[in-house]
């Protein structure tokens, strides 16, 4: 049985970042393409992302990285799934991205290379 919940954790954490991909991570990689200040801007998020998980949870090599990162990114949103529609949707608008938005975009950054 704990098999087959692993199973099904990793699925539900691998249907949240495509969630997050198309309403964060796409975006917002058109955006860099554009303007360099969003590419860094998502990096530097990407990184303090990867940091807080490989120090900050402990045994995090033993867990799937999609399910570090869907977790990760379940606990900035809480119970209000529907923040993830509110990102920025024009390019230029991710210049001027809030705290969140940009911490999506690390972590789909995150998920795209894991």
């Amino acid at each position: 049985m704990f098999l087959l919940g692993s199973a099904l954790l990793e699925v539900s954490a691998r249907k949240t970042l495509k969630r997050l991909h198309r309403t964060h991570g796409v975006p917002a990689r058109v955006a860099a393409t554009e303007f360099p200040a969003v590419s860094a801007l998502v990096d530097q998020h990407a990184a303090a992302v990867r940091d807080i998980l490989e120090m900050g949870v402990e045994n995090s090599r033993s867990v799937p990285a999609s399910v570090l990162l869907a977790g990760y990114a379940r606990g900035l949103l809480g119970n209000d799934l529907d923040v993830p529609d509110a990102a920025p949707a024009d390019p230029h608008d991710w210049v001027g991205a809030d705290w969140l938005h940009l911490r999506l975009a690390g972590v789909c950054e995150l998920a795209r290379v894991a």
